[in-house]
């Protein structure tokens, strides 16, 4: 790996889970990082390798980067897996889970990190409030499978939430290592998982309208995660978390 880490804390720090991202990985890097290179603050990038069989995390060493960190392990968890060990290992002051597709174009953290600014906690892009702009949609039997999807989630967790799975998610860094030291979900309702253990613990969530473009290659499958996501809905509304954000120490991980 060309990048060495970072030694001042980062203002921001982007975790990208990536389970085989061979065919883009490297342009989605070089566009956050070219983007990061004229902000005014400093940043880093931690790829999270969730267990590829391709070359995700060769690609990711060969570039010439140096806010690009890779971390890797070898097995594949799932992405809720990927996401949690990255969270835990960032070191900024702000802390935003970034799809690897950018379907929400990394320009977006700007419209975001003002609802933190305002008093937030916790930022969520969204495609499903006022002023979203979807530039590609889904196929519709993805779009009701999402809506079917969210009718359930607003009934068992976090009601008032539309849209709980963009992967766009700015957390304080107290947030992030609070909430995602509990969380425990490895698969695709990690999500909620994380919105639900937020709003329990008092966090401030606050939902933002993004542009957001539909990308080929998606690993969720309708009819295969479906019927894993309904039950760890169930799960999620029947588990005990805690409620006492003063008794829950956040979790950072060297």
């Amino acid at each position: 790996m060309h990048a060495a880490p970072m030694s001042a804390q980062p203002y921001l720090s982007i975790v990208v889970p990536a389970y085989n991202e061979a065919g883009r990985i490297r342009a989605s890097l070089e566009r956050m990082d070219a983007y990061l290179s004229d902000r005014p603050y400093t940043s880093d990038i931690l790829v999270v390798d969730d267990g590829s069989t391709d070359a995700t995390a060769e690609i990711v060493e060969s570039l010439q980067c140096q806010r690009v960190r890779l971390l890797r392990y070898d097995a594949n968890r799932g992405k809720g897996h990927a996401v949690r060990y990255g969270m835990l290992r960032a070191k900024g002051e702000y802390v935003l889970f970034s799809d690897a597709d950018l379907a929400t174009p990394i320009e977006e953290v700007e419209h975001i990190f003002a609802a933190l600014s305002a008093g937030a906690d916790i930022a969520i892009g969204s495609r499903d409030v006022a002023g979203s702009r979807l530039e590609r949609r889904q196929s519709p039997i993805r779009e009701l499978g999402g809506k079917l999807f969210n009718r359930l989630v607003q009934a068992l967790a976090v009601p008032g939430i539309q849209d709980t799975q963009c992967g766009f998610k700015l957390f304080t860094q107290e947030a992030a290592h609070t909430v995602f030291g509990i969380c425990r979900i490895d698969n695709f309702s990690f999500d909620v998982e994380a919105l639900y253990v937020a709003r329990r613990l008092g966090f401030r969530i606050a939902e933002v309208p993004v542009r957001w473009r539909h990308q080929e290659g998606s690993k969720v499958r309708l009819w295969r995660d479906g019927p894993r996501m309904l039950r760890t809905l169930i799960q999620i509304r029947t588990a005990c978390y805690p409620t006492d954000r003063a008794a829950v120490k956040p979790s950072a991980v060297a």
